[in-house]
Formats: structure tokens, sequence, C-alpha cells
């Protein structure tokens, strides 16, 4: 046989063979795909036969279903709440105490009692903390000369929030006579541990023995008499 002869032969043989292979693979697609179909009817001449049968498996699948209800159900009482989550989807108010940085602060000179100085604290917007049942610190001058108190005690938590405003007062001076030192600024913070305190101006002020009242939210409440 020669070289041409031999060549096309082998042409001629590889793609007879490769239609012989197309052939069977269509035909036993087609058997699976006869198959696959006379199953499915099968199933369904039966009134679900394919279905599993066995009882456990039966109480599985509604087993699953109930714990999926109670997951979706938590899922929207914690989405709702707020605060931290305390586990079986409860959850605790977060009540953030406020810093000095959290508030915009004013204050305002009253002549009442003798005189003293009416400090107003508004939570800055987008903002709600908790002014805690402490008295505000309040310090004079650069040796710090901290006001005392005004009360017997101290007064209630106050929520800042929105139009919400404390307030709490000053008595720079308690004491008779002409003693004390001049000064026209005050710094406030929360509590002793704030990081931020603020100073405040004021009115030119003479600093003896000072007090202070506990956050209030009513300005009557807040004046500090001796």
């Amino acid at each position: 046989m020669s070289g041409n002869r031999r060549k096309a032969f082998l042409v001629s043989a590889a793609l007879v063979g490769g239609a012989m292979l197309m052939t069977a693979c269509q035909d036993t697609d087609a058997a699976t795909d006869t198959g696959a179909a006379n199953g499915s009817s099968s199933a369904a001449s039966t009134g679900g036969t394919a279905a599993p049968s066995s009882g456990s498996e039966a109480a599985g699948s509604g087993q699953g279903t109930d714990e999926g209800t109670g997951t979706t159900g938590t899922g929207t009482e914690d989405g709702a709440g707020s605060g931290v989550d305390t586990g079986n989807g409860k959850r605790t108010a977060v009540e953030q105490t406020c810093g000095a940085n959290d508030i915009s602060w004013s204050t305002k000179s009253e002549t009442q009692a003798g005189g003293y100085i009416l400090i107003m604290a508004k939570a800055k917007p987008g903002i709600t903390c908790y002014l805690p049942a402490a008295l505000p610190v309040v310090a004079f001058g650069s040796d710090g000369t901290e006001a005392g108190p005004a009360e017997q005690s101290v007064g209630e938590q106050v929520k800042l929030s929105g139009s919400t405003t404390a307030y709490a007062g000053v008595n720079p001076k308690t004491t008779n006579g002409d003693g004390g030192k001049e000064l026209d600024s005050i710094i406030v913070a929360v509590g002793d541990a704030d990081p931020n305190p603020v100073s405040l101006p004021v009115d030119t002020i003479t600093v003896e023995d000072p007090i202070v009242t506990n956050w209030h939210t009513s300005p009557a409440d807040a004046v500090p008499f001796a």
C-alpha cells in the first residue's frame, strides 16, 4: 500500500470510528434518559413511593422545620431590641455614661441666692447618654479648687437625648467678707474619671468655698442655697 493510500485509509478509519463512538454515546444517553423518565413515571404512578417511607425520617423533617421557625423568631426579637445580648434572645439596655465631650455646654449668671452660675448640659446631636446620680465636678483656677456639695444627698440619673437639658447650679463664694480669688472661667467634668473636662467662660467671679448642686431637669431645682 502506497504512502498516500495508507494515509487516506487511516483518516477514513478515524472518521468512521469517531462516528461510531458518537452514536454509542448518544444511545447511552438516550437509554439513561429513558430510564430516568421511567423511574419518575413509576414513582408518580405509585402515589409517592419514591418519597422516604421511614417514620423516623419523616419526623426528622418536621423537627427541622420547627427548629427553623424558632431560630427565625429569635432573630426577629434580637433585631428589634437594643443593648447587649445576654443570651436566649434577651438584651440588657446599655446606659452609656456621658462624657464632657458628648455634651453641648452653656452657662448663665443668675442673681437668686446671692448670685450663682447656672450650668446647662444637652447631648450633642445623635447622642444619648446618662449623667450619673452624682455631683458634677466643677473646679476653679489653676490650683483646681473644687466645688463641694450644695445638697445633702445625690440626685437621680438624668438621661440626655434630643432637647432634654440638665441643670446644675454653682455658688462660687459661700463665705462672707472680701476674701477669695477672681476668675473668669470654670472647669466642668461629668465625674472624676472624665478624661475630657471642658473650660467654660463666665463673668468675672470671686471664688471661695464654692458649692454645686446635683444635676436636675428643672432650673428651679438647681439653685445652690448655701
